[in-house]
């Protein structure tokens, strides 16, 4: 009877349930550490599958595609790179409202890593993933490879019988259905990863790193709630809001606790599915927001490159700044396939600004230090703004064709 009425309960809710639970055992019995194991079991299970998703969906998709939606790629891909740089500038903006410095000496948290040396090294990773081995890419989970290889024996298998392109769908199916089935254990994995925050992260990064913080959290809120809204609405002439807040409640809060855009993939595709949208696009275009849709990226590469800049005393013009953003954009979709993420980006900023590595990679120190909320603010403005953008390219087309919106 329990079960019965647990399973009768919409997922959000369900999740909202285990966040709740998750936060009061995680103050009252941190001691319980096993209970954390509920989360990295479920955050592992949607990255097992994650890639595997990807890549039979895509080539599926390609094999059995009969329209031509060249015109939505177009306008997906327009939008990931316009509201990337918007968020970029937003940065700037809040930035140049409320300067932050820091004290750098002595800390060292990002020892071990090593950021990319120039704008070059990073399209040169970039192309390396693409060409990787296809079982390599599948196993290491590298989706810029997966995506290109899935597009490869889509196109490859659009000539195949009937049979073959049947058994194609059949296995996409089939994915599927597990990757609902990891979904249902949402509850549960969020139970475990808020657990894990609340247990383990104290209330230290509020006091000694509070204002990056803020600016961080001011920055990513506007593009979620003011220039995401706007491109929509500006783009098809209707409320963004019914939208906006379905894709942040549905998308944005699982990947905020996940922390990666990989295992948001399959959620975001039971969204794209909900909304009613041309799986042959979101099949492809999801995946691809994951790489190129990085308007938490450019934000973070912003305001920590401009933390660095004020922290040792320079003199940053309003121009610079630009500059800044548009570089911020163009490498923070590089981001997949750069080891450590955005984080690691931030000296290729800061050398705009003739800042020295070691200066540099001190910042990215306090941005692992702050990660437990930067991390999770990024990945919830990347994720939920891949289902965004790709609703929007597909409602774009419906608007000309007289159909009714479902928001």
């Amino acid at each position: 009877m329990l079960i019965k009425k647990w399973n009768s309960l919409s997922l959000i809710v369900r999740i909202c349930i285990g966040l709740v639970i998750g936060a009061v055992l995680g103050l009252l019995l941190p001691g319980w550490t096993w209970i954390g194991v509920l989360g990295t079991l479920f955050v592992g299970a949607l990255k097992a599958i994650a890639p595997l998703l990807v890549f039979v969906l895509v080539a599926s998709s390609l094999a059995n595609a009969k329209g031509n939606n060249m015109s939505k790629f177009r306008t997906v891909i327009f939008l990931y790179l316009f509201s990337t740089l918007c968020a970029a500038i937003v940065a700037v903006l809040v930035n140049f409202a409320h300067p932050v410095t820091l004290t750098l000496t002595g800390l060292n948290a990002a020892e071990g890593y090593t950021p990319p040396g120039s704008m070059s090294e990073i399209i040169l990773n970039l192309l390396k993933s693409i060409i990787a081995n296809p079982v390599d890419a599948l196993a290491n989970a590298n989706y810029i490879g997966i995506l290109f290889w899935a597009i490869i024996f889509g196109l490859a298998l659009k000539n195949a019988s009937g049979g073959t392109k049947k058994i194609m769908e059949d296995l996409a199916d089939g994915v599927s259905m597990v990757v609902r089935w990891v979904i249902s254990c949402a509850p549960f994995g969020i139970l475990g990863l808020v657990f894990e925050a609340v247990s383990t992260s104290g209330l230290e990064i509020f006091t000694t790193y509070g204002e990056l913080v803020l600016v961080l959290v001011v920055s990513m809120l506007l593009v979620a709630l003011v220039v995401n809204p706007l491109i929509v609405g500006v783009t098809l002439r209707h409320n963004p809001y019914p939208l906006i807040l379905k894709c942040i409640r549905q998308s944005g809060v699982t990947a905020f606790f996940t922390r990666s855009s990989a295992a948001n993939i399959p959620v975001n595709m039971e969204l794209c599915k909900e909304l009613g949208l041309d799986e042959d696009v979101y099949s492809v275009s999801i995946p691809l927001g994951s790489t190129i849709n990085m308007d938490g990226a450019a934000a973070v590469i912003t305001t920590f490159a401009l933390t660095a800049a004020y922290s040792v005393g320079a003199e940053i013009t309003l121009p610079m700044a630009l500059l800044l953003s548009i570089v911020a954009t163009f490498s923070a979709c590089g981001t997949s396939g750069v080891a450590g993420g955005s984080l690691l980006l931030v000296p290729l900023g800061c050398s705009l600004f003739g800042i020295s590595n070691d200066v540099a990679m001190q910042i990215v120190g306090v941005g692992f230090i702050v990660s437990v909320i930067q991390d999770s603010l990024e990945t919830a403005l990347n994720s939920s703004g891949d289902v965004i953008f790709t609703a929007t390219a597909e409602f774009r087309d419906w608007k000309k064709q007289g159909k009714e919106l479902p928001i």
